[in-house]
């Protein structure tokens, strides 16, 4: 059980995180505060209740825990690569491989993260690893290629823990690791994770960031050790935040809304009980949000549009990277990287290659006997626990499947990589481009810069939210692809790559 949360009622958060710090030996450490304190009120009576979508409920407490270490990852060719990287250190006794990812994939309504739990979980499910035994156990020759996701909703807080398990394949090192939240809004530099403005966190250390959500829209994150190496080793991953729009219904006035959020946050912030909107949105002549429908579960919406033009049924993470075997295997073999060669050989869509990308039947639960018995699934790699589980669990595979409608699939694009630009392609299915580096693409005057397209380039730290509609297309298997032929490959073996397949069908 965490049994932290007692003091979360009269210390800020910025002493709680410096609490974490280790003092003399390092230790790991856990935290997660619980609703009901002075800092984390269920609601504040001295707000407007009227609206019962944002100011009773001020947003959700989400805590995740990751750990800092090494691993495996299987290429298409079969290659086993060595990675440095984050392993997910809660929500890994789910025995449904989609189900650490509600909301995503499924296309089912959801708002936690893939592996979200609170201070009061007891359930193997979601429960955070809190033990130093368990951290260890389930933490090394773990890592994740690409790194755990994480998501988010708008006014969420989110406290996640880093525990640094260490190198098991590499002895000799003593790396650090850290979280930086790439292109997100942090107004706090204690928790950036760039080490010299915050803190880098040791071998058996945790440190618990702190974070309130920003503006909704895709952002990816990244250990700011030594990036160059750290980020081509695979300690990156994507993050996205989840609009304020998403609890609403169409009665709700989205510029009351937003000025009730910020009420809300400044509040919290100062104690204020006033506030403003700057958001462009906040006009009396926005329109309300569409109607949620039943035949989609619930309507969600990838920005605060107030037009409901950003609706969408099935949402898709898709992080572009890529692999230098060359780079990784002198990491692994005590030698001296040649970064100025730096060159990806192995193309990927969330960890894996084309016809990996699109395997979803594997067994997240790290089962003996079970993972890795699907053809063509990622590797499952063999922890201490002697638990086996795998390193790239999340496939890139699309289906938007029209039986009750018409269908949209929100794509989260981003770009991972840090060597190569990259550009993706779709055949018989357009892309609607709505949202570019976590902005809406509308101008001051409100209008809609949405434009449709069938290629999106995209460098390292870039990211590109766009909506596929299946509306009035055939049914069939279109292909997202990346244009670069070369990106098409895995090393030396042709065919492969950064490709996936759209499913449409009734």
């Amino acid at each position: 059980m965490i049994k932290t949360s007692h003091l979360w009622g009269g210390l800020p958060a910025v002493l709680l995180a410096l609490a974490a710090l280790p003092v003399g030996a390092q230790s790991f450490r856990v935290q997660c505060p619980t609703r009901g304190t002075s800092l984390h009120p269920l609601q504040n009576p001295a707000m407007d209740q009227s609206d019962t979508n944002l100011i009773t409920t001020p947003g959700a407490i989400k805590c995740q825990e990751i750990g800092g270490g090494d691993g495996f990852a299987t290429m298409g060719d079969g290659h086993q690569i060595y990675l440095f990287g984050f392993a997910p250190l809660s929500g890994l006794g789910d025995p449904n491989p989609l189900a650490r990812v509600p909301g995503i994939l499924t296309g089912d309504p959801g708002t936690e993260t893939p592996d979200v739990f609170n201070s009061t979980d007891t359930a193997e499910s979601r429960r955070a690893r809190v033990e130093p035994a368990d951290i260890m156990n389930n933490g090394v020759l773990y890592s994740n290629a690409p790194a755990p996701l994480i998501a988010i909703d708008e006014d969420d807080e989110l406290f996640l823990t880093l525990s640094n398990v260490g190198q098991i394949m590499r002895p000799d090192l003593f790396e650090q690791h850290t979280v930086h939240f790439h292109g997100y809004p942090n107004a706090s530099s204690f928790f950036d994770g760039v080490p010299d403005a915050s803190v880098a966190i040791n071998i058996a250390g945790s440190f618990t960031y702190y974070y309130t959500a920003p503006d909704a829209g895709t952002y990816f994150w990244h250990c700011h050790i030594a990036p160059p190496e750290h980020l081509q080793m695979g300690m990156v991953g994507q993050l996205f935040v989840r609009p304020r729009q998403n609890r609403l219904t169409a009665s709700d006035n989205l510029y009351n809304s937003l000025k009730s959020a910020n009420i809300a946050n400044a509040l919290k912030v100062n104690g204020a009980t006033d506030g403003s909107c700057s958001d462009i949105l906040c006009t009396g002549a926005t329109p309300l949000p569409a109607t949620a429908s039943a035949a989609t579960g619930g309507a969600k919406y990838a920005y605060n549009d107030g037009d409901g033009s950003t609706q969408y049924d099935v949402e898709v993470p898709i992080q572009i990277m890529g692999f230098d075997p060359n780079f990784h295997f002198v990491g692994m073999t005590f030698n001296p990287e040649a970064f100025a060669d730096m060159k990806d050989k192995y193309f990927l869509l969330n960890g894996r290659s084309y016809p990996d990308t699109i395997n979803a039947n594997v067994d997240n639960r790290g089962r003996p006997g079970t993972v890795g018995t699907v053809p063509n699934g990622p590797l499952a790699t063999q922890g201490s626990d002697g638990a086996s589980r795998p390193s790239q669990p999340l496939h890139a595979l699309i289906t938007l499947d029209k039986t009750n409608g018409p269908k949209r699939a929100l794509l989260r694009i981003s770009d991972l990589s840090v060597t190569e630009h990259t550009t993706l392609a779709t055949l018989g299915i357009p892309m609607q481009v709505i949202g570019q580096n976590a902005r809406l693409l509308r101008d001051t005057a409100g209008n809609n810069l949405y434009y449709q397209t069938n290629s999106v380039t995209l460098g390292g730290g870039e990211s590109t939210d766009v909506i596929l509609d299946s509306a009035g297309v055939p049914d069939g298997t279109y292909f997202l692809y990346s244009t670069n032929l070369d990106h098409l490959s895995n090393d030396a073996e042709n065919f492969g790559g950064q490709m996936t397949e759209i499913v449409v069908k009734n």
